[in-house]
C-alpha cells in the first residue's frame, strides 16, 4: 500500500511545522483546552493528530499524562526531539487514527488543528475514514470522559466556492468532498500539495458524534489562536465541538 498523502507531505513538512503562524498560541490554547476538559492534574488525556506534539508537551508541563498519537513518523520525531527539551514525558504512538487502539481508557481526548480529522488518504472514503477516527476516540474515553475536537468550517468554503470548481471536479456538491492539487505557500517556501477534504456542516457532525455514543454539546468557531465560546463566524477556518461520552 502506497504512502497516505498526508504521511508524505507531513514527514517533509515536520521539520518546518513550527514556523507556521498558528502554532504560536499554544499556551493560550491549552489554557482553554484545560477549562473546557475541567480535569484535574494527573488525568489522562489522548492527543489525536498530535503533530509535534506542541499541545501534548504542554499538557504534560502542566501535570497531566498526556498519550499523542500522530501518522507521520517525521512529525513525531520533531515531538521527541522537543519533549526531550524540555524533560518531560509523554507517551508517543506512530499510528493512523483510524486504526489506533487505546490500551487503556482516557479522561480526554483532544483532536485539534486538523490533526487527523477531515485529512483523508487519496483511497480512504471520507465518511468512513471520519466516522472511524470518532469511533476510536469514542472506545479510548472514559465514560464521563470529554472530548474537544476542532475541523474545516464548511460555511467558509461553500461562501468561497464557484461553479467552476464543480465543473472542473475540483469540489463534489454531493458529497462535499474537495480533492485537488494546490500550491501552498510554507514556511519551507511553495510546494504542490494534493489535498482531499471532507467539509461537514454542524448538524452532520452532531449525528455522527451521536452514531459513535458521543454527545456534542457546544460547537463554536474554533479558528486556532481565536479560541472562545462563541458563535460560529461564517468565514472562520475552523470549528470546534465539545463533547462528552455519556
Amino acid at each position: 500500500m502506497s504512502m497516505n498523502q498526508w504521511e508524505a507531505f507531513f514527514d517533509q513538512h515536520a521539520p518546518h511545522y513550527m514556523n507556521n503562524g498558528f502554532t504560536k498560541n499554544t499556551l493560550a490554547e491549552v489554557d482553554f483546552v484545560l477549562e473546557e476538559l475541567g480535569l484535574s492534574p494527573g488525568g489522562s488525556i489522548l492527543d489525536i493528530g498530535c503533530g509535534t506534539g506542541r499541545h501534548s508537551i504542554e499538557l504534560a508541563k502542566r501535570g497531566y499524562r498526556v498519550t499523542g498519537v500522530d501518522l507521520s513518523a517525521g512529525m513525531l520525531e520533531e515531538a521527541r526531539k522537543a519533549a526531550a527539551e524540555a524533560r518531560i514525558q509523554v507517551e508517543w504512538v506512530q499510528c493512523d487514527a483510524v486504526k489506533y487502539m487505546a490500551g487503556s481508557a482516557f479522561d480526554a481526548v483532544i483532536c485539534l488543528c486538523e490533526g487527523a480529522f477531515g485529512l483523508v488518504g487519496r483511497g480512504e472514503e471520507p465518511l468512513e475514514h471520519d466516522m472511524a477516527i470518532l469511533q476510536r476516540i469514542s472506545d479510548a474515553l472514559k465514560p464521563g470522559g470529554r472530548l474537544l475536537l476542532t475541523t474545516l468550517n464548511a460555511y467558509m468554503r461553500l461562501r468561497t466556492l464557484t461553479q467552476e470548481d464543480v465543473d472542473s471536479g475540483r469540489f463534489n456538491p454531493v458529497t462535499m468532498v474537495e480533492h485537488y492539487l494546490d500550491v501552498w505557500d510554507l514556511p519551507e517556501g511553495k510546494k504542490l500539495v494534493e489535498v482531499k477534504e471532507r467539509r461537514y456542516l454542524p448538524y452532520e457532525l452532531i449525528r455522527m458524534f451521536a452514531e459513535t455514543g458521543l454527545t456534542a454539546e457546544q460547537i463554536w468557531g474554533g479558528t486556532a489562536g481565536q479560541w472562545k465560546r462563541d458563535n460560529i463566524a461564517l468565514d472562520q477556518i475552523e470549528i470546534m465541538i465539545s463533547a462528552v461520552k455519556p
